[in-house]
């Protein structure tokens, strides 16, 4: 196929009088939208400084102007840096003037957000506000041009993860997200009727590129949720009458633990699509909803894909396409199969487990002035990915975490991943995370962290009838929290957890070295036997209270 660019996608919606956009109460056309990002391309044209980096930041909730500006920085040959508001003070100013944003555009409920901080150069623009609509308003008959993008244009510069550093500017093309688009439409046999519910934040690549992007290539509409409310999800459902929808980590959590009601069922959606919503939950949101959730794996950076295909085993993201091996980051030599037991525990994981690898070609298309993190993604002409997977011997591949996320106990590398996925069936768990904290000898231990109810002599036996649950696979602490920390994308806070360790404010539950029964862990047990393997100081050892569910982003 032709590659396309998402200016043209754009300016193909030109007088199309279908509704196209639904925020809140506010509708738009997908002719108005196209309109509308006409008319921003033209102001950001004659608003961009001379011999600036047409580049412009979007710190915005999920509103219409989100959209509308991708749109106008389509049209305009220019690419937006998506501004996560969860980022405080010099961190968030950092990331302003990393991606050297001569404009951004904001709204009145994230000024105090920007109030003090250094950030030369940049003009604000507050979408919400008189001075705002007057500046627009010259360039109401602007019509939409596609003819200055060419498919090599950047124009999505979406910071990844800071788990590890400051975060990474990852580039997308116009090309490229117009080429992600229509796989996905033809995927998922994404319709003009279709319309996309976006809860996501669009400041993250997810929204933008697995579920905007397939509808504007589909001329599907899109309705936005300003931020993702579990309560909210389905009456938006049935208020847009949305066929489909994309998440990223616990938002599927979320979901299950609203009261069930007998009408779960009566709403319009088919299929979602996303990541880390792990076995046991996608299999509960199936039966409650009636809707199938689609998991996918994607490098952030595009660098490497794994489609799920008919045949998959249960626990698999799906089989390894061409170019994608599983390696060992220290010889550079390809792990041998997985070798699983009766019960399907895996006996090898020592040998077996090592990062996910692309040694074809692949869309990666760098990151914004940081070389050393290219040269980390680029080794040895292939992409690797920095996840954590193993092979079974008919070549489907499965997840066992982030490079950061290993567990090595006693010598053996263990899937956290693996575990996650075992925890999760625990009746009390409504969330749960899966590291490692040190061993006060060496290596590490498990450690999991659960949201919801936890019995301590339950959990014991719970875990003695797991089949596929490896003799060292059992947590040695369990810490109950009230609300799994997450950042803004849903994604549990690990790095957190594990700095955290056991040392943390809320209760910790342990099982002691040749014991099968977890006790509350004291300041004593701290400061005997485990003292070595104290994390920072964090409000000391056992504190708080549980509680049984939380909800995000409300």
């Amino acid at each position: 196929m032709e590659s396309t660019t998402v200016a043209a996608l754009v300016a193909a919606r030109w007088g199309d009088h279908r509704p196209g956009l639904w925020c809140e109460e506010r509708m738009l056309t997908h002719h108005e939208v196209a309109a509308g990002a006409a008319a921003r391309a033209a102001l950001l044209t004659d608003l961009l400084p001379p011999g600036a980096v047409p580049h412009l930041g979007v710190l915005l909730d999920n509103t219409e102007e989100f959209p509308l500006w991708l749109g106008a920085a389509a049209l305009a040959a220019a690419a937006v840096a998506g501004i996560n508001p969860t980022r405080r003070g010099p961190e968030l100013a950092r990331d302003i003037r990393h991606t050297e944003c001569a404009l951004l555009v904001t709204e009145r409920a994230h000024l105090p957000l920007l109030a003090g901080l250094d950030l030369p150069g940049v003009r604000l623009l507050v979408t919400d506000t008189p001075e705002y609509a007057a500046l627009l308003a010259p360039y109401a008959g602007a019509v939409p041009d596609p003819s200055r993008a060419t498919p090599a244009d950047r124009l999505l510069l979406y910071f990844t993860s800071g788990s590890t550093g400051a975060p990474k500017a990852a580039l997308c093309s116009q090309g490229r997200l117009a080429a992600a688009g229509q796989a996905l439409v033809r995927q998922f046999d994404v319709r003009a009727d279709d319309v996309h519910y976006l809860c996501m934040p669009m400041f993250h690549g997810n929204a933008v590129i697995a579920d905007w992007a397939p509808a504007l290539a589909a001329g599907a509409g899109v309705a936005l949720r300003r931020r993702f409310s579990a309560s909210g999800f389905l009456p938006d459902v049935r208020r847009y009458r949305a066929t489909y929808f994309t998440y990223v980590g616990r938002a599927v959590q979320y979901l299950l633990a609203t009261e069930p009601r007998s009408d779960d069922r009566d709403h319009t959606l088919r299929i979602g699509f996303g990541t880390e919503a792990g076995a046991v939950d996608a299999a509960a949101f199936e039966r409650r909803f009636g809707v199938p959730l689609v998991e996918g794996y994607g490098s952030s950076e595009g660098g490497a894909a794994i489609r799920w295909a008919p045949g998959t085993p249960a626990g698999a993201v799906g089989p390894a396409g061409p170019g994608l091996v599983v390696l060992d980051p220290a010889t550079g030599r390809e792990c041998p199969p997985a070798v699983f037991d009766g019960a399907g525990r895996l006996l090898n994981g020592e040998e077996a487990i090592g990062e996910l690898v692309n040694r074809g070609p692949n869309p990666f298309e760098g990151y914004w002035r940081n070389p050393a993190a290219e040269a980390e993604r680029r080794r040895g002409g292939a992409y690797w990915t920095g996840d954590l997977f193993y092979r079974d011997a008919a070549g489907h591949l499965y997840f066992a975490g982030r490079t950061d996320d290993r567990i090595r106990v006693d010598g053996e590398n263990l899937a956290a991943a693996m575990i996650e996925n075992i925890v999760a069936r625990y009746p009390g768990a409504d969330a749960v995370a899966v590291y490692g904290v040190p061993d006060p000898v060496t290596g590490d231990q498990v450690m999991a962290t659960i949201a919801g109810t936890f019995d301590p002599a339950g959990f014991a036996a719970f875990l003695r009838a797991q089949p596929d649950l490896g003799t060292k696979m059992a947590p040695r602490f369990v810490r109950l929290v009230e609300r799994m920390p997450v950042t803004a994308t849903n994604k549990i806070e690990r790095a957190r957890l594990r700095r955290e360790g056991f040392t943390c404010p809320d209760p910790v539950w342990w099982r002691p070295p040749g014991e099968d029964s977890y006790r509350r862990l004291t300041g004593e047990d701290a400061e005997g036997p485990l003292a070595l393997a104290k994390g920072p100081a964090s409000g000391g050892v056992g504190g708080g209270a549980p509680t049984t569910r939380g909800e995000a982003g409300q």
